[in-house]
């Protein structure tokens, strides 16, 4: 693998999950003052696009989140799902013998 491509790819993972950790941060802290929160089809989409492991641990430092079902189960299958097709792309396709 071109050792360029893999260092813009883990620059642009370290950046999404940080945005995921700093965004659980935010909507708790806007959850606290009752203010305006960050919608949760955003906090997916971060996740979706990367960002699952910075959210997962931003969901378990801030304690944000923690009590729903959709967040305890979506964001660590969100994660499975990325590591799934990680591995994946990597090896190349599944070859099937045939005799």
């Amino acid at each position: 693998m071109n050792y360029e491509v893999l260092t813009v790819l883990l620059m642009y993972l370290a950046g999404v999950n940080i945005l995921g950790f700093f965004l659980m941060g935010v909507d708790k802290w806007k959850a606290r003052k009752r203010a305006w929160r960050i919608p949760e089809a955003t906090l997916f989409f971060v996740a979706v696009i990367g960002g699952s492991f910075g959210s997962i641990i931003g969901m378990q430092v801030f304690r944000h989140k923690t009590k729903h079902w959709l967040f305890l189960i979506g964001m660590p299958a969100i994660l499975v799902l990325q590591i799934v097709l990680i591995f994946f792309f990597w090896k190349g396709p599944i070859t099937i013998l045939t005799m």
